[in-house]
Parts: structure tokens; C-alpha cells; sequence
């Protein structure tokens, strides 16, 4: 049988994905035949516009369980977390000007904390256990009378631990305290409830589940409460006043479509995926030295961190390249050469957080796909030496 095997592999899916192909076709003609402002109510061209827009708010409404004037478009999950985070701070400042947040949080989170910190809020960062996990009964003993905001993520981008959500809503609920969380990773590859989560904040980027990018959402809690926000972008008073600017109705259209194959076929989709991982994580967790990172139970499931004992992960990264197409962290400090902060914090030693690498699968992630990934590791491990230098291949 012909194999249909294209390399490099792609399995850095936590990074971003491919657009599907039935995403782009809906989107496609909203950048020529219906090209109108989605603001532009005088005309047919806008209405069409206006009607694909509020079309793609339920659709991302209905995906994660809000009501459609709950969701605020943005240009991705980092505005997200900038429109949330910094939008609490500025709100409610009469009450308080204290933040609760995670060490393990996405850059976006904890750069924004930090700049945050400089202006004078006050920032507890959690610590977490080996697995990842946040103990629940240190950060509601973290909570003070001036504590606005809980910042925690949904799941990480790293080893792809997923926090007891529902719990932490429960604490934050408890205490009249807004919950926001970073669900970038999880949306479209798990349920996500806000209401029974009790979520009053999450934010979510379309590339992480095959829709285009440069565009994502804000969930806004409408009632009990009602959170408010102090935009960060002036101007026009798009979004409800929220997120002035042109909307991206292709983009914007994309989200909506993708969102909506996601709520369809997540289900089967995520035990196929579990299974491929597991397939490849009782592979390679074979070889000499290699260590699962994460909580081995509450992970999402097409993520897998895994540690090569002796071997440095941008080696590693070197060797596969054109075979494979991995990452050893998040994206968004890959450049670096630094250990990854998260591996890090999780109290692991240098040398493991070094030899880190992520494995990120996808809707597009075939089984001989994983199979050959599998292969090419074994042929690799022999090669090398106990020094740890690579030989002949």
C-alpha cells in the first residue's frame, strides 16, 4: 500500500492548526463577493455582513454554553487576556486591586500581571504541585477583602494539565470574586460550560481549533453578576463598547464555522486523538529515560510533554526537523534558551525542563502518522552514544 506520508510530521497542534478546508470555504467569499462592514447599516452589503457576524456569535456562544451577547470579538486570545485582565483591574479598582494568578499561566497572562504589578496592583502567583496543579485550599486562603479577579487557566499549553475549573469557580463564586480564565487551549478539544463552570470571563483564539488567525472571543458574564469592563481600544464603540474597532467579518465568519465543527465532532474527535496519544506515549515512554510531564489522568487529549533523560530538547528539535515538526514548550518563548518556566515551576531540575519536548496532535493527525513518528524515535535512540552525542543514523 502507497503510503501518504508528507514530512515534516506535523504534531505542534498546541501552537496552532491548519485551517479546515470546509472553514476556508466559508470564509473565503467574505473577503470579495460580501466584503461589507459589519458597522454599515445603510446597505445590503452590510446587513450580509451583520447577519454573518451575529451568525458566528451564536455559533461560538453555543460552543462553550454563554448566550450570544456574551461574546466579544477580539483579535485573538491575547487581547482577550489583555480586554479581561486589565478591564477588571481598571473597573473595579473601587474595590479592590488585587489579583490571584498561577505561575504556570500562558505569557499573555503573566506578562499583563506583571505589568499590572508595576502600576500598583497586588499579584499573588500561585505555585504548583509536580503535577501541575494548583492547590485549591492556598489559593482560597489568597483571597482578601480587595481581591477582584481569579486568573487561572483552563489548561496548559505546555504539558496540557487541565485545573479543576468547576472548583475554582465554586471558590470564586464563594468569596464575590470574578473568575477569568485562558481557555485558549481547551476550547473546541473539551466541554466547556461557563454557567456551570461559573466562569465570568474566558477567552479563546480560533487558529487553536482550525479556524483562521487573528481573530478570537471574549466571554463577558451578562448576569450574577454582571461584569463590566474598561476597554482597551477607544474608538468607535464596537462590540458593545467593549472593542472599538473594524470588525474582521472573514475571520470573524471563520471562528463561527469552526467553532461549530468543533461542537459537532469534539466527541469522537477527542477519544480519537487520546488514543493516538496514548499510542505514542506507551511507545516512546519504552525507551531509556524518557518521563511523562503532567498529570497523567486530567490532561487534554491530544497533548503529550514528555522528558528524554540525557538528550537537550533543541538537539532533539535539530535531528527531527525535517522529519518531524515538534516544539519544546510554548510557542511564544520557543525562541528562547531558557528551561521551559512551566517544567520549571512544576519543581522539576534543570536538566529535565531542558529535555522537554511537546507533542501536539490534531484533527488532521493520522495513525501512520504516529506509528512513523514511533519509528523514527527508535531508530534515533540506538544512534546515541552514553556521552549523549549524536552518531550515524
Amino acid at each position: 500500500m502507497r503510503s501518504n506520508l508528507q514530512f515534516p510530521i506535523y504534531l505542534d497542534n498546541n501552537a496552532t492548526t491548519p485551517v479546515d478546508p470546509r472553514v476556508l470555504q466559508e470564509f473565503l467569499p467574505y473577503y470579495q463577493q460580501h466584503f461589507g462592514n459589519a458597522a454599515s447599516r445603510t446597505h445590503a452589503y452590510g446587513w450580509m455582513a451583520e447577519e454573518a457576524v451575529e451568525l458566528a456569535r451564536e455559533r461560538v456562544a453555543r460552543l462553550i454554553g454563554a448566550v450570544p451577547q456574551e461574546i466579544v470579538f477580539t483579535s485573538g486570545a491575547t487581547e482577550g487576556v489583555n480586554l479581561a485582565i486589565k478591564g477588571v483591574a481598571e473597573m473595579y479598582q473601587g474595590k479592590g486591586n488585587h489579583i490571584i494568578t498561577c505561575v504556570t499561566e500562558h505569557k499573555a497572562v503573566i506578562d499583563t500581571c506583571k505589568h499590572l504589578e508595576k502600576k500598583g496592583v497586588e499579584i499573588t502567583w500561585l505555585p504548583v504541585n509536580a503535577a501541575g496543579l494548583p492547590d485549591l485550599q492556598e489559593l482560597e486562603q489568597a483571597i482578601r477583602p480587595t481581591t477582584i479577579l481569579l486568573a487561572m487557566m483552563y489548561a496548559n499549553n505546555e504539558t496540557g494539565v487541565i485545573l479543576p475549573i468547576a472548583a475554582i469557580g465554586q471558590i470564586a463564586k464563594k468569596h464575590g470574586v470574578l473568575f477569568f480564565t485562558d481557555a485558549t487551549q481547551a476550547v473546541g478539544k473539551l466541554p466547556v460550560a461557563v454557567q456551570a463552570d461559573g466562569i465570568d470571563l474566558l477567552t479563546l483564539s480560533a487558529h487553536k481549533f482550525y479556524g483562521p488567525k487573528g481573530v478570537g472571543a471574549l466571554y463577558v458574564r451578562r448576569r450574577d453578576p454582571r461584569v463590566k469592563l474598561t476597554p482597551q481600544l477607544d474608538g468607535g464603540g464596537h462590540e458593545r463598547g467593549m472593542r472599538s474597532g473594524t470588525l474582521n467579518v472573514p475571520g470573524i465568519v471563520g471562528l463561527g464555522k469552526a467553532a461549530e465543527l468543533c461542537r459537532v465532532e469534539m466527541p469522537a474527535e477527542s477519544i480519537r486523538l487520546e488514543q493516538l496519544r496514548n499510542l505514542l506515549q506507551e511507545n516512546l515512554l519504552s525507551l531509556p529515560g524518557v518521563e511523562l510531564n503532567g498529570d497523567p489522568l486530567n490532561r487534554l487529549p491530544h497533548t503529550l510533554n514528555l522528558s528524554f533523560a540525557d538528550r537537550d530538547s533543541n538537539s532533539l528539535l535539530l535531528h527531527f526537523n525535517k522529519t518531524i515538526a515538534l516544539s519544546a514548550g510554548s510557542a511564544c518563548t520557543s525562541a528562547t534558551l531558557e528551561p521551559s518556566y512551566v517544567l520549571k515551576a512544576m519543581g522539576f531540575p534543570d536538566q529535565r525542563a531542558y529535555s522537554a519536548l511537546r507533542f501536539g496532535l490534531g484533527r488532521f493527525t493520522t495513525e501512520e502518522e504516529i506509528m512513523q513518528v514511533i519509528q523514527l524515535f527508535r531508530e534515533f535512540y540506538p544512534s546515541v552514544n552514553t556521552t549523549g552525542k549524536t552518531t550515524t543514523i
